[in-house]
């Protein structure tokens, strides 16, 4: 006898997407200390513009003379962030990285809500982020906290650029051509540094880390948003930096301190709450876009 089929909870589908970002940052440690930040960078978004366009097919009639300069934006800036926040890993633990970057969306979604008292939540975030990076401390990383907010601002721009290529495009036809134009992107500074280092073994862990991140969250997304509200889903991406935190301590052995542990609780609280004031209705609810990717990383 069958067993009658027990969808999975959205909010399941969200958070398990979470896990795979956070994950894949993690687990991509290993790889920059072989073919470096801008090398895996280049490498990982290069083998998800393979497996993207193996599933997809680029809307490329669709395409008008307005996209063409968003679209170019969005996949540079998307190069960008990901070589950033790599370089960020390589230099500061994960979570405090996730967390700097956490401070680009959380501050876009604060202005769209057009109240000023919204500005609140990135002054907290920011004063979390004090805490996690301790800069009166000997050991603070002024490298890791400036390539992590490079991250941050091209994250902050990667949203204003979803948001007006959102009501254009269906999420995976987006991806199709911009994952691509990231992975160019990334290939000026990754091919050099990457070069005399490559070999099979790396090769299958950077088709491995591209499955986790873009592929895998991306899908899951799409179905989650298609079941729970954006404002929803955007609360849930405030989990993040906790998750970062909680995947650098089992898999990288990162050891939080408690004023850490303190500054990252802020981080997470002024990133839920944030979304009260931050959703937006898209012009088409029933088709999912690459607005509805505000908050991927």
């Amino acid at each position: 006898m069958l067993k009658p089929h027990v969808p999975v909870p959205p909010w399941g589908l969200a958070v398990t997407a979470i896990l795979s970002v956070q994950l894949g940052s993690a687990l991509s440690v290993g790889l920059i200390d072989e073919v470096g930040p801008a090398g895996t960078a280049w490498l990982r978004l290069s083998m998800g513009a393979i497996i993207l366009l193996a599933i997809g097919r680029p809307p490329l009639r669709s395409i008008r003379r307005p996209d063409v300069l968003p679209l170019l934006g969005l996949g540079i800036t998307t190069g960008v962030m990901t070589i950033g926040f790599l370089a960020a890993v390589e230099h500061i633990p994960l979570g405090t990285a996730v967390a700097i970057e956490f401070l680009g969306p959380l501050t876009v979604a604060a202005v769209r809500s057009h109240n000023r008292k919204a500005l609140a939540w990135p002054a907290l975030a920011l004063a979390g982020v004090v805490l996690l990076t301790q800069p009166w401390q000997g050991d603070f990383n002024p490298a890791g906290v400036a390539f992590a907010a490079l991250a941050a601002v091209a994250w902050g721009f990667y949203i204003l650029l979803t948001q007006r290529l959102g009501d254009r495009f269906t999420g995976i036809g987006a991806l199709t051509l911009t994952v691509p134009i990231a992975a160019v992107t990334a290939a000026v500074v990754g091919i050099p540094q990457a070069a005399g280092h490559l070999n099979l073994d790396i090769l299958a862990a950077a088709a491995g880390l591209a499955i986790l991140l873009p592929v895998l969250p991306f899908a899951l997304e799409m179905l989650a948003l298609r079941r729970m509200t954006p404002t929803a889903f955007g609360t849930l991406m405030a989990l993040e930096p906790a998750v970062g935190v909680l995947l650098g301590l089992l898999i990288l052995h990162q050891q939080p301190s408690p004023i850490q542990v303190v500054g990252i609780a802020l981080v997470v609280l002024a990133g839920a709450a944030a979304q009260r004031g931050g959703r937006r209705r898209p012009a088409k609810p029933q088709q999912a876009s690459p607005a509805d990717l505000d908050f991927v990383g």
